[in-house]
């Protein structure tokens, strides 16, 4: 009687602790295991005055509770992050900040340092890519794109965030499929292929071996873009330097 009062006991303690979890994140943000991962594609802001004027909106930013309203008041403006700090990341503390919102374009041309910098500012960091499959888990397999609720796997151009009413997680992730093929932390040795997942699966896999010709180490995107058709998926990985910028690469940030 004593042990089933103690696995009662111990139940309930974690029950009580996934709760606890859950109230962590914002509303910006979904629960997967321990990590809270940004519910949209992340656009990136400058913030005036960060330390001081609005200090209390960067409070709100790293809480998750930042709305476009706040932004707008504090007088932040959308940037492109190239623009507003080094590629390699230097000189981005306290100058690029990530937010996670609805209907708005999410923020592409960056840097995976950069992307870093702006999670790292919001009180955040890039996803593993573990991390980044368990909230990806349940999003569609892109079919024909109705270019309205299906995931943005064949438009050929960026959607706002959450406007593709069908592309959602299990957990109430939006765009992990196409839109912005996104930055997730891990680096590799560069891959010099693509290969496939064989009869697994026909989303991208672009993780084949080590180049020997190109030192340079390739950190890992997932989740594919809005080119990519039948080749965008929760399964979609590849791998560029992180250096690199493009059009079609966004990020999402976790806690």
């Amino acid at each position: 009687m004593k042990r089933k009062a103690t696995m009662v006991s111990f139940a309930v303690a974690l029950v009580t602790s996934a709760a606890g979890a859950a109230s962590t994140c914002g509303p910006d943000a979904v629960l997967t295991g321990p990590v809270c991962l940004d519910r949209y594609e992340a656009s990136v802001w400058r913030v005036p005055d960060p330390t001081t004027t609005n200090a209390s909106l960067v409070t709100k930013i790293t809480l998750g509770t930042a709305t476009q309203a706040d932004l707008t008041a504090g007088g932040a403006t959308r940037v492109i992050a190239r623009d507003e700090c080094s590629r390699i990341g230097q000189n981005c503390a306290n100058a690029i900040y990530a937010v996670s919102l609805p209907s708005v374009f999410p923020s592409a041309l960056i840097t995976w340092f950069q992307a870093q910098e702006a999670c790292a500012n919001a009180g955040k960091r890039l996803p593993t890519s573990a991390e980044w499959q368990v909230g990806a888990n349940g999003t569609p397999d892109p079919g024909p794109d109705n270019r309205t609720t299906d995931c943005n796997s064949a438009s050929g151009s960026v959607s706002l965030t959450g406007a593709r009413s069908a592309c959602v997680s299990a957990l109430g992730a939006f765009d992990m499929v196409g839109n912005l093929t996104e930055w997730v932390a891990d680096w590799l040795p560069l891959s010099p292929t693509c290969t496939s997942w064989a009869g697994f699966s026909n989303d991208e896999m672009c993780l084949a071996g080590a180049s020997e010709t190109n030192n340079t180490p390739g950190a890992v995107l997932r989740g594919g873009t809005f080119n990519d058709g039948s080749l965008a998926g929760p399964l979609s990985v590849g791998d560029v330097p992180p250096a690199a910028t493009s059009p079609v690469i966004g990020f999402r940030c976790a806690r």
